[in-house]
């Protein structure tokens, strides 16, 4: 198995590699992954003090992990931090982010490079976010009694860990010194599979959004100038192309009542348009507007990354995409404001999003008519939509707090 694995990444690397010129994001993995390990290996040659790794997928992970690397950071002035990513979508953003000593993307999981990345970090603790169940890498890290922790983990039972084949799997996720779930059914199916190393913290993503609710919010002056009126906001967030045909009759009906903020998951011309069209002559994009043009648009079109967390504050309701494709994205960054939110149908995978359906403050939908039929009542009824927001508030600290438990767990240590 461990053949298969390892022949199963060089393939993946080479087919990246072949789709390199017709696929950004193929191109970028590729490219960050030129030289990386001596790269790596010269930026840490020179460095004593002790240093802590901190592993993210991509993006939402890192917004996962964040709170939990800020707190040890504050209780470890004297570490360092570094961070890897495997997708060019987070490392591209956050390469630069200040909170972190060190940013890289990962190298391929093979032996040689979990030695070598290893020689070159030698890291006290390695902490992976949610996902990201490396062999190589962990499997070097018990050689090395290296702490190795998990945090915000969720299982389900027809993931490979929990079947009849999947001794391998199990080996992989075996290797952690200790696993924290975001709920109980997760730790239950590892114990079912003799991993007990496990108990339930929460999830740090309740921490990212309080904490960014409740900081000084970020200046944005024409989001500012756009929402200076009577009118509510819509917040449209993460919308993939399989949302738009859901969502341009509301804002055709309701173009008149509401001010739209779309945020695309992926900024390209082909996705901007597509929303220009759904409103003719009443979208602005954010990088080409200034007072006077949004004072006139319905729709903002956000065409950068980076600000869709401060835009919910600007929100009164919000959609999340996604759930019409793979899966839907982060529900809690509007929660976190209190909004009530609507979404696609492929939601089940999020427990979250289960939770904030079954309190009444989410609304998933199948179609544009049930988007609409959705909408109207909490839009006509001010009441209902304050109600929505002390519960979906309520929710999100009532969930918070787990980056305490994982600071505790490693403080006894």
């Amino acid at each position: 198995m461990v053949l298969l694995y390892s022949t199963a990444l060089r393939l993946y690397a080479l087919l990246l590699r072949l789709v390199a010129p017709f696929v950004p994001k193929a191109a970028q993995w590729v490219a960050g992954r030129q030289e990386l390990l001596p790269r790596i290996q010269e930026a840490l040659r020179q460095e004593k003090a002790p240093l802590a790794w901190f592993h993210c997928a991509s993006l939402g992970e890192f917004e996962q992990g964040r709170p939990l690397m800020e707190a040890y950071a504050a209780r470890h002035p004297g570490h360092k931090l570094v961070l890897t990513f495997f997708s060019p979508s987070g490392y591209e953003v956050r390469k630069n982010w200040s909170g972190a000593d060190y940013v890289f993307y990962l190298p391929l999981d093979t032996a040689e490079n979990a030695r070598l990345f290893l020689d070159a970090v030698r890291p006290r603790l390695a902490v992976f976010v949610k996902y990201e169940f490396w062999y190589h890498f962990l499997t070097e890290l018990r050689q090395r009694q290296i702490p190795a922790i998990c945090v915000s983990a969720i299982f389900r039972p027809e993931q490979s860990f929990f079947q009849p084949w999947g001794g391998f799997f199990r080996r992989i996720v075996g290797s952690f010194t200790h696993i924290f779930t975001q709920n109980q059914a997760s730790v239950d199916l590892l114990r079912s599979v003799g991993i007990t190393q496990a108990s339930v913290a929460g999830d740090t993503r309740f921490d990212t959004v309080v904490q960014t609710a409740s900081a000084p919010p970020r200046a944005l002056p024409l989001v500012d100038a756009f929402t200076d009126d009577w009118a509510p906001v819509f917040i449209i967030g993460s919308s993939w192309p399989e949302d738009l045909p859901v969502l341009t009759p509301l804002l055709q009906q309701y173009q008149k009542q509401l001010r739209f903020i779309v945020a695309p998951h992926e900024i390209s011309e082909t996705n901007l348009r597509l929303v220009e069209e759904a409103l003719p002559g009443r979208v602005v994009r954010y990088s080409a507007a200034n007072a006077s043009t949004v004072a006139q648009a319905r729709v903002l079109l956000m065409d950068n990354v980076g600000l869709l967390s401060q835009l919910y504050r600007f929100g009164h309701f919000a959609y999340i995409g996604g759930a019409f494709g793979k899966g839907l994205h982060n529900t809690l960054e509007a929660a976190a404001f209190g909004l009530p939110l609507f979404f696609g149908p492929s939601y089940h995978k999020f427990q979250e999003a289960q939770d904030l359906v079954a309190l009444g403050c989410a609304f998933p939908v199948t179609s544009a008519a049930e988007l609409l039929t959705a909408f109207g009542p909490l839009f006509h009824n001010e009441e209902g939509r304050l109600t929505v927001q002390d519960l979906s508030l309520d929710y999100v600290h009532d969930h918070s707090g787990a980056t305490n438990k994982i600071m505790q767990w490693l403080a006894e240590r």
